[in-house]
């Protein structure tokens, strides 16, 4: 039977679910796990237009971001620690309808210091889902794909709301940021219905207690997601500035971040076309290894076509790196565990990226960030090479 189709059908709802590793589940499972953290792939016009609308300053708007971001990073920690022995359908329908309330709210708030508040509410509400999301995609079979797939509906969606929600906001203030948010949960309310039980196996349950999964390489590989996340964000959160500073011009840059944005989805749809089917140590680190040069060729950005290039690399490179990087989680626990402890590395590092930048930018010292970020690039290459080469030793 082909394993895209609809098969099996729920007693209670009495309606169809997705077969458990069919196309249409790992897309059912993207949106689940985007929906929690779905802000940071609009974060730039969310970030405008809490200035724009609702009359925040640079620092005010920043710290709104960062509170978000930091909750989720708690939010993903605490899925670690309970993934394995709640119902996650539940959780997540309530997880939604809590998000859902708390954007409902965001629209209504004028006040910063509230805003952060109940912001950070909703990075612990969403990173608790997306934590849970990544436990159940490692659930998958061959769950570096379900990642691409999650990779590519962030960045495409993400691509959309950059395009046209700043040109929203003078018209109808913040509150079309927070709708469209909604309306992306409501989306994904509406699939989780669809979606099967993925149950924990007996022989996963025992993987999670004994020593099947080894530290080291567990350890290895959330240090390289928090380096990737981190290098890459904290160079990203400043590339209009670094553009800024070589002379570009403005509408150049938002063309050329866009068209980036754009193709990065290359990246995601290629992981879901080649899965692991040439391992995952040359493509990791071969990828790894391009992202560090084409980061490095941001020195020469006084060059349009330097500048846009190397952004389009790094895009495409990012989105295709991290569900490889993810997809080890997965393999070395089955029962989602150190999948969502992926997720709280990568919270981490994008949350800590642009602030670790910040102290060390100074007086617009951008050769020192590019340098910063290209090595730690190369030490993310370093540290996964380990684990991508032990699983593929073992397959």
């Amino acid at each position: 039977m082909n394993d895209n189709v609809v098969i099996k059908e729920n007693s209670f709802l009495n309606i169809n679910k997705a077969s458990a590793n069919g196309v249409m589940a790992r897309i059912f499972l993207a949106f689940l796990t985007t929906a929690g953290i779905f802000y940071v792939n609009i974060m730039p016009a969310i970030i405008d237009g809490l200035k724009d609308g609702a009359g925040f300053t640079d620092q005010q708007a920043g710290f709104v971001g960062s509170a978000n971001l930091y909750g989720a990073a708690f939010g993903a920690l605490l899925a670690v620690f309970i993934i394995k022995k709640i119902n996650w359908q539940r959780w997540s329908y309530a997880l939604l309808v809590a998000i859902l309330a708390i954007d409902f709210v965001c629209i209504y708030i004028n006040s910063p210091t509230m805003m952060i508040a109940i912001r950070a509410l909703h990075g612990i509400t969403g990173g608790l889902l997306v934590g849970i999301g990544f436990g159940i995609i490692s659930r998958t079979s061959e769950a570096d794909k379900t990642f691409g797939y999650l990779l590519l509906i962030q960045w495409s969606l993400g691509g959309l709301g950059i395009m046209f929600l700043p040109g929203l906001v003078p018209e109808y203030g913040t509150a079309a940021m927070f709708i469209s948010l909604m309306v992306f949960t409501v989306v994904t309310l509406m699939m989780l219905p669809f979606l099967g039980d993925y149950p924990i196996k007996n022989d996963e349950h025992k993987s999670t207690n004994t020593a099947k999964i080894k530290r080291l390489p567990l350890m290895l590989t959330l240090f390289a997601i928090f380096m990737f996340q981190g290098a890459n964000m904290g160079l990203f959160a400043y590339v209009i500035g670094l553009a800024k500073a070589e002379g570009l011009m403005i509408d150049f840059i938002s063309t050329s971040l866009g068209l980036a944005s754009w193709i990065a989805l290359f990246g995601a749809f290629l992981v879901i076309v080649i899965g692991t089917k040439y391992g995952r140590t040359v493509p990791i680190i071969a990828a790894i290894v391009l992202t560090a040069i084409s980061t490095w060729l941001l020195h020469f950005s006084e060059s349009a076509n330097v500048y846009l290039i190397a952004n389009i690399i790094i895009g495409i490179t990012w989105a295709f790196i991290l569900p490889y990087l993810f997809g080890i989680c997965s393999e070395l626990d089955k029962a989602g565990q150190m999948a969502a402890l992926g997720g709280f590395a990568s919270k981490m590092g994008l949350a800590s990226g642009p602030m670790v930048a910040a102290l060390f930018l100074g007086n617009d010292n951008y050769g020192l960030l590019i340098d910063m970020a290209a090595i730690g690039l190369v030490i993310c290459a370093i540290a996964a090479f380990y684990p991508a080469r032990l699983l593929d030793t073992a397959k």
